[in-house]
């Protein structure tokens, strides 16, 4: 976990955006005994309350928005809920995939009961690379970074589709595949899921002016991307 100030990437009247790094939680929560979360670092690190406004996993690293009143936080609540805004994430995953793709594939919520509701994940493929390592039953490893838009609000969306389209997420312990996982902790030193809150962008709902936010320079993860040949991918 990053220890010292969270990088804040924007900060107005209204809210404020940190990259969260991975492995912290974003508010308390009864199934978790933490005693640092990200609400509490960014409050003591500008000195005033903030109020959620979306939610990124645990595991997740990236853009995150907080708004610096609960009124604030509640017009952006609702400029995510009716889709203005538009959210852009990146993931290293197993296989290659080599088009791009609408995942169109219903999904339930387990934590509320809830029964499967409509979930849409468009992925446009950026990169891949092939290995000459057996990492699972072929003489070679072959990854992808990906690019994903989710444009419903789903728990664990993004993780949950690519495992459905059969390219699960590195790192991911729960919809992913422990040997991938392994042989990254091996080759590459990697311990996290790779998936990163990359880009957001909406109208600011208090001045219409469009808020573009992208995530902050993670030196592990650069250190992978030129590990995998993909140091420009996506530029």
């Amino acid at each position: 976990m990053i220890e010292g100030p969270l990088p804040l990437l924007y900060q107005d009247a209204d809210y404020v955006a940190v990259h969260k790094p991975p492995g912290l939680l974003v508010h308390r929560s009864w199934i978790s005994q933490d005693e640092t979360f990200l609400l509490q670092r960014l409050r003591d690190q500008i000195g005033q309350r903030v109020y959620p406004v979306h939610r990124l996993d645990r595991a997740t690293s990236g853009v995150i928005f907080f708004g610096l009143t609960s009124e604030a936080a509640r017009h952006l609540q609702e400029v995510f809920e009716s889709g203005q805004a538009a959210k852009t994430y990146r993931a290293v995953v197993r296989g290659w995939l080599e088009e791009p793709l609408l995942v169109d594939h219903d999904l339930d919520d387990r934590e509320s009961g809830k029964g499967p509701r409509p979930a849409r994940t468009r992925l446009t493929p950026l990169a891949t690379v092939e290995i000459d390592a057996a990492v699972d039953r072929y003489t070679t490893a072959r990854y992808s970074l990906v690019e994903a838009e989710p444009l419903t609000g789903r728990r664990h969306q993004i993780r949950r589709h690519l495992k459905h389209v059969n390219h699960p997420i590195v790192g991911d312990t729960t919809w992913g595949k422990g040997t991938h996982n392994r042989f990254f902790r091996e080759r590459f030193d990697i311990h996290r899921l790779l998936l990163v809150s990359w880009e957001m962008r909406f109208p600011h709902p208090l001045t219409s002016n469009l808020v573009r936010v992208h995530a902050a320079r993670d030196r592990e993860w650069d250190r992978l991307m030129g590990a995998l040949g993909w140091a420009r991918a996506g530029d």
